[in-house]
């Protein structure tokens, strides 16, 4: 009797040590306890952001972890529902905040990378997929393929094809190709309609690897683009002229490999700096538009390829900011 209320008891245990390792449970159960960074603002700013990069996690306006699933991310959003959409480990994923997995699009076998994930207002999902056949899919909240956009990127290398795309209120889809020193507005049979350089002398030319990242249509219509190694932020008019750049000549070397960015509601910009090492320099800050760094996010150990800010000192943002 003893030996079988032994075997009861250690049964339970295994039951309860394989339900706490679930991975939405596991990350829940670590969100309860962990704080990630630093946040640094003289004028007292506090964000709350989903990070898409070395980690997968919504981190609080005091730096708590309020959720988090395992894995490295590329991008991803917080929707309005509160479920967050995540491009990781070659799938799009939805999870609920308790972690419960709700929809999945895994990556065609023919391609070798997922990079964008954007839930569009029809209630589709948009990805991008990278290598043999690189293309924009629409999938439905039923996992099939409603939309099937060709891209022209300028290089066979899967991995630099493309980067953060998004699609315009018209239709057409902005996306970036990095070897092409170029962003491209596609139509939805994959014809290009603009091409935006990036490339130009003014920036220092190709010889400055000004690989564009992200390709964010702003209220003004135009087009905020990261250059990775470049290091610059730069805002284009539809016509591809620079209105507005900035630089590590004005941040003080902050800029490592920009990568992801956010156009918030007041006209601040927030800028992932994903490759940053340097202890004293952050891994995300905002910038003003006369240039001034406002709020920095300091980690050593968290590197951001996307930034989705969610709230700041306590208000929502996300209707009014463009990613």
């Amino acid at each position: 009797m003893l030996s079988i209320h032994k075997q009861i008891v250690q049964a339970i245990f295994l039951i309860a040590i394989f339900a706490c390792c679930q991975p939405g449970t596991f990350a829940h159960a670590q969100a309860d306890a962990k704080t990630v960074g630093t946040q640094k603002s003289e004028s007292g700013i506090r964000h709350s952001f989903l990070v898409t990069g070395s980690i997968t996690a919504i981190i609080g306006e005091d730096n708590r972890v309020e959720w988090q699933v395992p894995g490295s991310s590329r991008d991803g959003f917080v929707l309005p529902n509160g479920n967050v959409l995540v491009s990781i480990a070659n799938s799009a994923r939805e999870y609920t905040r308790d972690g419960k997995l709700v929809f999945e699009y895994k990556l065609d076998p023919v391609n070798k990378e997922l990079g964008t994930v954007v839930r569009l207002k029809n209630g589709n999902t948009m990805v991008v997929e990278r290598g043999a056949k690189p293309r924009i899919l629409e999938i439905t909240p039923a996992g099939k393929i409603a939309v099937d956009v060709p891209l022209q990127p300028d290089t066979n290398n899967a991995h630099m094809q493309t980067r953060m795309a998004r699609k315009l209120p018209n239709g057409d889809y902005l996306v970036p190709h990095l070897l092409g020193f170029v962003v491209k507005q596609y139509d939805n049979q994959g014809k290009v309609k603009l091409a935006i350089k990036t490339d130009l002398a003014e920036l220092g030319g190709r010889a400055k690897e000004n690989w564009p990242f992200t390709a964010i249509l702003l209220k003004s219509n135009n087009i905020l683009v990261n250059l990775t190694h470049g290091n610059k932020t730069v805002e284009f008019d539809q016509a591809g002229k620079v209105v507005w750049r900035v630089d590590n000549s004005h941040v003080a070397g902050r800029f490592d490999d920009p990568c992801g960015a956010q156009r918030l509601g007041n006209g601040n910009t927030v800028i992932c700096s994903y490759h940053q090492q340097a202890a004293d320099k952050p891994r995300a800050f905002e910038i003003t538009r006369d240039k001034q760094v406002v709020w920095e996010f300091f980690s050593p150990n968290v590197s951001l390829h996307e930034i989705h800010v969610l709230t700041t000192n306590g208000k929502s943002v996300i209707a009014s900011s463009r990613k």
